[in-house]
């Protein structure tokens, strides 16, 4: 079973979902994957503050950005972030869940990577 590369996933739920056309998708698509990169750099910079509120608040908006694109599987990680983060859990392993959530990214937003 070989599966669908992440970027046609994205485009699929995104027309399915939004009921859009797969050329408007391909226009907004540059734009959403600059949003979550942009996303995760901010979870980055929170992650290297140690401030458990501001993680809460930047795994939030990153869980929507993943839910509005189809990327459940990322969202529970960004979920995970987000509760910990609210619950002002400031022994929570942050860096671990950042880096899980990188390496699932990596193929929409490295797409040359290995």
């Amino acid at each position: 079973m070989t599966s669908i590369p992440l970027l046609e996933q994205i485009t699929n739920y995104v027309c399915e979902h939004f009921q859009l056309e797969e050329d408007k998708v391909a226009l907004m698509l540059p734009t959403f994957l600059t949003s979550l990169q942009n996303h995760l750099q901010n979870l980055e910079e929170a992650v290297g503050e140690g401030d458990p509120e501001a993680i809460g608040k930047v795994g939030h908006t990153l869980k929507g950005a993943l839910l509005n694109l189809g990327l459940d599987d990322m969202a529970e990680i960004a979920l995970k972030i987000e509760s910990e983060g609210t619950s002002g859990n400031s022994a929570a392993d942050y860096a671990s869940l950042l880096n899980r959530l990188r390496e699932k990214m990596v193929e929409i937003l490295q797409p040359d990577a290995p």
